[in-house]
């Protein structure tokens, strides 16, 4: 094999459109644009859902959902999660390096989902009225 040999293989390049070439070739002439209007002239263009000054799609349809941006930073945790944290007061940092929660996340809502046995002292992070008295109800405690 040689480099003056090598070939592609046929019909993995397409011909070009040699426009203006006669009446006979099918694009003399208009060069298949039709005739006159935006489209069929040179630089005719018009932005992404142009649609001739009728009111566009993405204008008409009404606006819908929303994306909280505190959603990001805050992450709940569950009761029986809290049994798997080896520190003895359980933070928002001693959460991040068990990878409980995410790096990013700045508040932390304990939720009544699961049972507790273990005595852990919760410091830094919010809890729910039901996870409250679970906690306590292991020996436990919370600090604000």
């Amino acid at each position: 094999m040689y480099l003056n040999s090598i070939q592609s293989t046929y019909g993995s390049r397409k011909k070009s459109k040699r426009v203006g070439r006669g009446i006979g070739s099918t694009l003399g002439k208009t060069c298949g644009r039709g005739h006159k209007g935006q489209k069929s002239r040179s630089g005719g263009f018009h932005k992404v859902g142009f649609e001739g000054g009728q009111m566009p799609l993405q204008r008409r349809l009404p606006k819908v959902g929303f994306t909280s941006r505190i959603k990001k930073h805050s992450a709940e945790l569950r009761l029986n999660e809290l049994a798997i944290v080896a520190a003895d007061v359980i933070d928002l940092d001693a959460l991040v390096e068990q990878n409980l929660v995410p790096a990013i996340t700045k508040k932390v809502k304990v939720i009544s989902s699961g049972e507790i046995s273990k005595a852990v002292t919760i410091k830094g992070i919010s809890v729910t009225e039901g996870a409250k008295k679970a906690i306590e109800a292991a020996g436990g405690k919370i600090e604000e």
